[in-house]
């Protein structure tokens, strides 16, 4: 069988993962298998925190609206119930945007919401 001579093809390939592992510390940037290794787990991370980072973002939204709401005498959960049924569509991200930068634009959708919830009694223990 004859001999087959893989030059240019194998140094792409390692150029290209080589590449991608620049600025990793030590073995990781400079050899080929560490690197492959490396590259391959970054990568498996990038995809899985992109996700991730969706989740986060979403709970620190909804964190600084409860935060704003009950500051005006309501909960979280009520002004988005209340919203909801006045057919108020806004979401999380721009009531949180609002909840810093706009307060007074808060303050008319909280009351908004409080028009359309009905607050429950106390329950008597």
């Amino acid at each position: 069988m004859s001999r087959v001579k893989r030059g240019t093809i194998k140094k792409k390939k390692r150029r290209r993962i080589l590449g991608k592992a620049k600025g990793y510390v030590a073995g990781r940037s400079k050899l080929y298998t560490v690197a492959k290794d490396a590259v391959q787990k970054g990568l498996v991370y990038a995809y899985r925190d992109r996700r991730t980072k969706k989740r986060n973002f979403r709970s620190l939204w909804i964190q600084r609206i409860n935060a704003a709401t009950r500051s005006q005498g309501i909960t979280y959960s009520q002004l988005i119930d209340g919203l909801a049924k006045a057919n108020v569509e806004i979401n999380r991200k721009m009531l949180a945007e609002m909840a810093v930068n706009a307060p007074e634009s808060f303050s008319a959708l909280v009351e908004i919401a409080k028009k359309h919830i009905t607050v429950k009694p106390a329950k008597a223990s």
